[in-house]
């Protein structure tokens, strides 16, 4: 297992995914975003879902944004759709794919 130089959980299980950032050869860097997994319905990849809040300031209000990213799903990472995860910025792994999971949040 080899060190992402990220402040994450390393996974307990081996995988032979060339695309993990644990056990393969990716490298991964900031940012790091945190969202729930709304989808995951492809193979391999799944859907997050990030929202934040983003300052008006004509109106000195904020509103509610969302924004959906599509990441890279290693093997030794099992996630179902609810739960949170840590997602990092990577190269491009397919046309809309530039982002890996690399925690999940609540597990020990």
């Amino acid at each position: 297992m080899r060190n992402i130089g990220i402040d994450v959980r390393e996974p307990k299980e081996e995988c032979n995914d060339s695309n993990c950032p644990f056990h393969g050869n990716n490298t991964v860097k900031s940012p790091v975003i945190e969202g729930e997994v709304i989808s995951t319905s492809m193979k391999g990849t799944v859907t997050v879902l990030r929202e934040y809040m983003r300052k008006t300031t004509k109106y000195e209000r904020y509103e509610k944004r969302k924004k959906r990213y599509h990441a890279h799903l290693p093997g030794c990472i099992h996630v179902k759709v609810g739960d949170t995860v840590k997602i990092a910025y990577s190269r491009p792994i397919a046309k809309s794919v530039s982002f890996i999971v690399v925690e999940k949040e609540g597990t020990e």
